[in-house]
C-alpha cells in the first residue's frame, strides 16, 4: 500500500515537471496569440466538459492522466504544439504516431476522440485538438494532486504530420549526449532534459541516473529558459551518472542497492 502511494505520488511530481516543462516549449514564439480567456465566449464550458471526460475515464483506465500528459509533451516536441500527433496516415503523409517513439507506445487517443466529440456537441467547430491535448494535460495534472494553472489557448491545427521529426524524440536508448542535442534543439537545457526524461521512467532502469523519480516536493519555477527545481529538503550525493550541474534527487534507504 505504502508503495503504491509513492508511485502516485512520484507520477504526480513527474506529471508537474512535464507539464510545465512542455508548456515552456509549446509557448516558445506563441505567447502573443494565446490567453486564458480564449473560449470564454464561444465554448465556456470546455474546460468543465475535458474534465469530465477524464474523470470518467480514469475509471477504467488508471494510466490514462500520465499518458494524455505524455502525448502533449510528443506533440510539442515535434514542430510545436499543433495537434499533429493526432493525425493519421494518409497517401502523402505519414503519421507520426506510426514512429518508434510513439508507435505501441503514445496511447489516449481514444480518450482524446471521446473529449472532440463532447465538444463538438457543446460547440461544434470551436476548440482545436491542440487545444484539447493542452487542456488534458494540465486536467491530468490536476486530478493526479498536482496544481492546476491557467492554460494559455487559442492554438490552431497542424494540418501535416512531420514524421521525420517524430524521429527526434527522446528515446531510451539515447545516452546522454544525443539527449542533450535533442533538447538544445529546441532551445531546453540540462535541467529541463531531466524535468522531461527523468520522470517518464523508474531511474532504476535508466542508463543515465541511478534512484527514484524525482520526490513529490520537487516543484518547477521557470526562471528565463531554465527550469529550477525547488526542494524541500538537499538532495544528496548520488553515485550515478548524471548530468552536470543539475542536482539528482536522494535515494531513499528502502530503494538503495
Amino acid at each position: 500500500m505504502a508503495a503504491a502511494s509513492s508511485s502516485s505520488r512520484s507520477a504526480t511530481a513527474a506529471g508537474v515537471l512535464l507539464a510545465m516543462v512542455v508548456a515552456a516549449v509549446c509557448l516558445h514564439g506563441a505567447a502573443a496569440q494565446l490567453c486564458e480567456d480564449y473560449y470564454d465566449d464561444t465554448c465556456p464550458d470546455a474546460y468543465d466538459i475535458v474534465k469530465q471526460v477524464l474523470m470518467d475515464a480514469h475509471q477504467s483506465d488508471t494510466r490514462i492522466f500520465a499518458s494524455l500528459i505524455r502525448l502533449h509533451f510528443h506533440d510539442c516536441f515535434v514542430q510545436g504544439c499543433d495537434g499533429s500527433l493526432l493525425l493519421d496516415t494518409v497517401p502523402g503523409m505519414q503519421s507520426e504516431k506510426e514512429s518508434p517513439p510513439n508507435n505501441g507506445s503514445a496511447r489516449g487517443f481514444p480518450v482524446v476522440d471521446a473529449v472532440k466529440a463532447a465538444l463538438e456537441d457543446a460547440c461544434p467547430g470551436v476548440v482545436s485538438c491542440a487545444d484539447i491535448l493542452a487542456i488534458a494535460a494540465e486536467i491530468s495534472v490536476e486530478l493526479s494532486g498536482g496544481p492546476s494553472w491557467g492554460v494559455l489557448l487559442g492554438r490552431l491545427d497542424g494540418k501535416t504530420s512531420d514524421f521525420n521529426g517524430s524521429l527526434d524524440l527522446p528515446a531510451p536508448t539515447d545516452n546522454l549526449t544525443v539527449l542533450q542535442q535533442k533538447f538544445s534543439n529546441l532551445s531546453l537545457n540540462d535541467v529541463d532534459l531531466v524535468a522531461l526524461s527523468a520522470p517518464r521512467k523508474s531511474l532504476d532502469h535508466t542508463h543515465m541516473y541511478r534512484g527514484p523519480h524525482l520526490r513529490p516536493g520537487t516543484m518547477p519555477v521557470r526562471h528565463g529558459p531554465a527550469l529550477q527545481l525547488q526542494r524541500h529538503k538537499h538532495a544528496g550525493p548520488d553515485p550515478g551518472l548524471v548530468v552536470p550541474g543539475v542536482p539528482v534527487a536522494e535515494v531513499p534507504k528502502e530503494r538503495r542497492p
